[in-house]
Order: structure tokens, then sequence, then C-alpha cells
């Protein structure tokens, strides 16, 4: 992760680092001093080099100006001061060139969710179904002709299993749910390319830039199942103002879709939500919550038969095995226990409240109403 990038001599001056007590420092993007990981809980890190200085200095018997000059070679010694926190993150740093300060500051986790990093982290190749599709998006010219050729296809694909009625209704939850994504990274500074809907697998909501800590990877994947949440909350107040079941079945159908979305297993939603709290509480107890994610999935999916959710299942145990191998060289800075706290908080209560939904519909004595419930329950 880059922990700072600042102007040194004209250059570049970038220190990377990770939790895990390792520190890397480039100028002019070679590397000039590092620190290897140490178990020591240690804050404050000194960083030594010396760059060579030469300079042209005319000898006394230059007169015409033709003569050769003498260079003047030199070391000028550069020191950075480092010191960090990381729950929560606060790092201080200061410059100094041949002991003289030059430039000090501070930066906090505001200063991280904003930055774009001078060189992208070499990231893992992993099987990814949102992979996959981004990297079909961009061998594709025209984003909008795919956008309204993969919308018309889900309607199609929505319309033979259900009616053209309903069709609507579910491609309706499915861009408001993604919506919701969208306005999440449009709320850390991040350029979006739209929303995809996928026949049979759902919607992807697209950015070309990268997250920089846990807490943005909560945040965009909870506020998904969170607009959808409030469409089901919205459509349960039409259903009681006009009585209208199809508002009823909008509600609960939709609180369904949402609450799958929730299940604590990658890539959904819920799977980016339990790694990124339960990898910022301890890489070990990390590992632990996602294999017992991925066994309730096993559960489920042999339960109800979906070999989709089987197939995302089997994805999001990659994906797991690939973050525990890489756990000390995150690129994410972790949430601190405030955002762990809050973060489970929010999971909880969104969980809560859509199944309270599927529940006081199903309680109702509609048979079609109580389907989610039975879904739920088998």
């Amino acid at each position: 992760m880059e922990l700072l990038n600042i102007e040194c001599l004209g250059k570049r001056l970038r220190l990377e680092g990770s939790i895990a007590g390792w520190q890397q420092l480039y100028w002019d993007n070679q590397l000039v001093s590092q620190k290897s990981a140490s178990a020591s809980d240690q804050a404050f890190h000194i960083h030594s080099f010396e760059l060579t200085t030469q300079t042209s200095v005319p000898t006394e018997t230059n007169i015409n100006n033709d003569d050769p000059v003498n260079p003047n070679i030199g070391s000028l010694p550069v020191r950075l001061e480092i010191d960090v926190n990381w729950q929560p993150f606060q790092l201080d740093y200061c410059l100094l060139i041949d002991d003289e300060s030059i430039t000090q500051g501070q930066r906090t986790v505001e200063d991280i969710e904003r930055q774009t990093p001078e060189i992208a982290a070499v990231k893992n190749q992993k099987l990814s179904v949102v992979g996959l599709a981004s990297l079909g998006f961009k061998l594709l010219k025209s984003a909008k002709v795919v956008k309204v050729l993969f919308a018309g296809a889900s309607v199609a694909a929505y319309s033979w299993l259900f009616s053209f009625e309903f069709a609507l209704a579910l491609i309706g939850c499915l861009v408001f749910h993604e919506y919701g994504h969208i306005r999440a990274m449009k709320h850390f500074g991040m350029k979006t390319k739209g929303i995809y809907l996928i026949p049979f697998v759902g919607g992807l909501a697209l950015s070309d830039e990268r997250i920089n800590t846990r807490w943005q990877d909560v945040y965009i994947s909870i506020m998904g199942p969170t607009f959808g949440l409030i469409l089901s909350i919205i459509s349960l107040g039409l259903y009681w103002l006009t009585g209208n079941v199809f508002f009823a079945g909008l509600a609960a159908f939709n609180a369904l879709l949402n609450l799958f979305n929730l299940l604590p297993i990658l890539p959904l939603d819920g799977g980016h939500i339990l790694k990124s709290i339960s990898f910022s509480m301890n890489s070990v107890v990390g590992l632990v919550a996602c294999i017992a994610g991925a066994a309730i999935g096993v559960f489920i999916s042999y339960s109800l038969g979906l070999a989709l959710l089987g197939f995302l299942l089997l994805i999001g145990s990659v994906e797991i095995v690939f973050e525990w191998r890489g756990r000390h060289q995150s690129h994410l800075l972790p949430l601190d226990r405030y955002g762990q706290i809050f973060s489970t908080v929010w999971y909880l209560l969104t969980v809560a409240s859509l199944v309270g939904i599927i529940w006081y519909f199903a309680a109702s004595g509609d048979e079609m109403l109580a389907i989610p419930l039975q879904i739920l329950g088998s």
C-alpha cells in the first residue's frame, strides 16, 4: 500500500508498506531503503540514504571558457522519519536533507481513501466472475451498446421464467441495488463505468479504479443491499397505502434478493463485508470466518439445489485462499476497532430488517408472499 508520496529534490519520494511491518522507500522509482516485516509492534522508522551530486566547477585557468571543467562530486544525506499508527490509521512524517528539515506533515484514513497510487499494485491472477466480466467488457468498444444488449437479454430471460411485468420489476430491483454501489463509489471520488445487467446472474456496478481501504470495501459492498432494503420499505409503504398486492410481492421478493446477496460468500457483497471485517481483526480469525461462510454456502446450495450458488462458492473459496496467502502484502488499510463494530452492526441490522420484511408478508396468509420465507426455511 502506498503510504506516502512527496517531492524530494525534484523527484517523487514514495513509501510503500503494510500492516505486517515491511516498508520500501523509492526515490524516482528506485529502491533506496527498506524495512523487513517484524513481529514487534514498532511504529517509528527512519529511512536513510544518500544521493550523489555532481556539479561542474571551472578551473582558475579557464579564461576562454573552452577548457575542460572539473567535476565536483559529493553525497547528500537524506532521512525520512516515519511514525505510523494503524488502528486508527495516522502517519506522521518528516523529511530531512543534509540534517535540515524540508517538509513534514500527517496523513489519515481520508488521505489514503482519496489517493491514486503512482504505480498500481501487482494483482494476483485469480478466478473471479467480476474479473472475467470486466475483461470481456473492456474488449468491446461501445459500453452503451453492451448495456442495452445485456438489459434486453435480462428482460427476455426473466420474462421467460416469470412474466413480463415481474421481469421489469425484477430488473428495477437489480438496478436500484447496483445504483447503491455506484453512489458509494462516487462518495469516494471513484470514476464509475455504469451498471451492467447479466442474465440469470444479476447486475454489476463497475469502476476502473481500485479501493485503498477495507472501509471502502465494506461501504461499497453494503450500500447495494442497503438501497435494496430502502426499496422494500418504500414498496411496503405503497402496499399499506394502496392495498395492491403487486407492491407486497415486490417488497418480499426484493428483500429475498438482497438477503441472498448478503450471504457471507465471495464474491457476493456479504462475502466482501465478512472478509474486510474479519481480516481487519486478525488474519487467522479472517480465514476461519471465511471458511465458515463457505461451509454455510455449501449447506444452502445442497438444500436448495442451487448450482449457481455452488459455483459462486467455488470462486469465493479460491479468492479466500489468495487473500490468505497475500495477507501480509495486502494494499488495503484495515478497519479500526470502531469500523469493525460499526460495519458488523450495519450488516446485522440490514440482514434482520430484510428477514423481518419477508416474515411480515409470509404471515399475511397469501401463498405467493409466503414463498420467500419457504425458500429460507427449506
